[in-house]
């Protein structure tokens, strides 16, 4: 089935105590004083997306994985339903997971839109809960690494490709099967940012974090990653709460 731009709109709710007003003319004046502010507000969050659903979806009942794919600063979903990741999975018609390719609304991806997103999908689609990876490329990488300190149980793996993290997240992730890539001549995104979260998983613990280094490659490393069989071979194996060492 090929791909489709969605609109999604989601009021999101934030429950907060009320806390009686004070009037300035009874406050004491000249010391500190201990405040606090809560309120009720509501968020609304639009994103448009792609959706691929896989071909054989609408003739079964089975449970499907789910990819979340962010793309990188500046791009559109309209050059990526031309050239990019979508349009590969599209045209290769194997793939069997659902596919969600989200328009970055702002800078940066926030991971908590992302994550209520990512509820909206499950309650629509017949999402198999413990197969749910990401992964995404520069301001994309960043999101993948951010989402997942995020909300590091909801996810069975991720891809993140030449962006970075923070490595203080690194023991929330240490248990998170992780394969992440970088071009070895990257200059827009550093090499060292993804080997620093590295570094920090493995010094956490972690026995699931891969790293491949490609020593020619630009800030392009997604290219030969998403091209590569072996990457989706390895991700699709992944499974949320599976065993503490990845599968290799």
């Amino acid at each position: 089935m090929s791909g489709r731009v969605q609109r999604w709109v989601m009021p999101v709710v934030v429950f907060c105590l009320a806390i009686p007003s004070v009037r300035a003319e009874d406050e004491p004046e000249g010391k500190q004083q201990d405040k606090q502010f809560e309120k009720e507000v509501t968020l609304k969050i639009k994103m448009d997306y792609l959706l691929y659903l896989p071909e054989g979806y609408s003739r079964d009942d089975k449970p499907r994985p789910l990819v979340l794919f962010l793309h990188g600063m500046g791009d559109s979903i309209a050059r990526l339903k031309r050239g990019g990741l979508p349009r590969q999975v599209e045209q290769k018609k194997d793939y069997p997971f659902i596919m969600v390719t989200p328009q970055c609304p702002g800078r940066s991806w926030d991971p908590s839109a992302l994550n209520t997103l990512l509820d909206d999908i499950v309650a629509k689609y017949r999402v198999d809960k413990d197969r749910i990876y990401v992964t995404g490329l520069s301001m994309g990488g960043f999101g993948t690494w951010s989402l997942a300190a995020a909300y590091p149980d909801r996810f069975a793996a991720i891809v993140p490709i030449c962006g970075g993290g923070n490595p203080v997240s690194a023991p929330k992730l240490k248990n998170l099967p992780i394969w992440a890539f970088h071009g070895g001549k990257d200059t827009t995104v550093p090499p060292r940012q993804t080997e620093s979260m590295v570094k920090a998983l493995k010094d956490a613990g972690s026995e699931n974090v891969k790293f491949t280094l490609y020593p020619e490659a630009g800030h392009d490393a997604w290219t030969e990653t998403y091209k590569n069989p072996e990457v989706w071979d390895w991700l699709l194996k992944q499974k949320r709460g599976g065993d503490k060492k990845s599968e290799k």
